[in-house]
């Protein structure tokens, strides 16, 4: 297929209503029953086992470095210790028995079944085909994993490609930007539109002192104001940040083109919004507070 130009926005668009869906699996409390049958009780040990097992049995510097805003002591707690309790294969077998049983949850069987569910997987699969490896390692991990049969998986499983391949290019983008993990999340919190202060803290292993320090070296850039809301000067960052990664990410949306973009985009939206309001999300995940 050749591809052709299309609207960063739509690209955008199309890949939040994705990542909106793959974001579930995280809050999934069928996820963490499977995980801890499998020997993974603590949800930190969880979440950066579930992330990192297409990788392999990799350390705790890998995990930091693709997550990228995570503190490290944090990873080096869990990481490489949680491959004694259970191996990466198992970790990924325990992730489709438990998106399978939260997307049954969440969207029901009906919609499963559904021929909007077949046509979304054939569509974000088909997406899936312009990604690219070199310099994109957990999208390159999550790359070699087989696509599910059903449906419903097979969609979960192209949201996850896609939704790695653009934040591998997030992270490049954060880089230029001379962003560091941290620096990262309170800028993103700054918007109104990134995880609240509450839950960077209590999930990335941040100190209250350590987001003051980096909220310091964001006014001192002329980012932030006293305050702590976006300067003109950090709006204007952030927007860059989003284009840049828009730009990095367009390849499987050209690929897949104008209409199906947007029919992607359709279909996708309604199965994010059926999720959230099926309970998908914490009440208080996203906001400044």
């Amino acid at each position: 297929m050749t591809t052709a130009a299309i609207e960063l926005r739509a690209v955008r668009r199309c890949a939040n209503v994705l990542n909106s869906l793959h974001a579930t699996s995280y809050f999934a409390p069928e996820l963490g029953k499977e995980l801890a049958g499998i020997g993974i009780t603590h949800p930190r040990a969880a979440n950066f086992a579930v992330r990192a097992a297409a990788m392999g049995p990799v350390g705790a510097g890998t995990v930091t470095a693709t997550f990228y805003n995570y503190k490290h002591e944090l990873v080096a707690r869990y990481v490489p210790d949680v491959w004694a309790m259970a191996s990466p294969e198992a970790v990924l077998a325990a992730r489709v028995r438990g998106v399978d049983a939260a997307l049954r949850r969440l969207l029901g069987a009906q919609t499963l079944l559904s021929p909007e569910m077949a046509e979304a997987a054939e569509l974000a699969l088909r997406a899936t085909e312009a990604c690219s490896r070199g310099a994109r390692p957990l999208y390159a991990a999550h790359a070699d994993l087989p696509v599910p049969e059903e449906p419903h998986l097979a969609y979960f499983h192209a949201a996850t490609l896609l939704r790695e391949h653009r934040g591998d290019g997030h992270l490049a983008a954060l880089t230029a930007a001379e962003l560091g993990g941290l620096e990262a999340m309170v800028a993103h919190t700054a918007t109104g539109k990134g995880m609240s202060p509450k839950w960077v803290l209590t999930t990335r292993g941040w100190s209250q002192d350590e987001w003051d320090a980096a909220v310091g070296r964001l006014q001192d850039r002329g980012l932030l104001d006293e305050a702590g809301e976006l300067t003109e000067r950090g709006a204007a960052l952030r927007e860059e940040i989003e284009n840049e990664t828009d730009r990095l990410d367009r390849a499987p949306y050209e690929h897949l083109g104008a209409t199906g973009v947007a029919r992607l985009t359709e279909l996708g939206a309604g199965f994010a919004r059926a999720a959230l309001a099926a309970g998908a999300y914490p009440a208080d995940l996203i906001g400044k507070g």
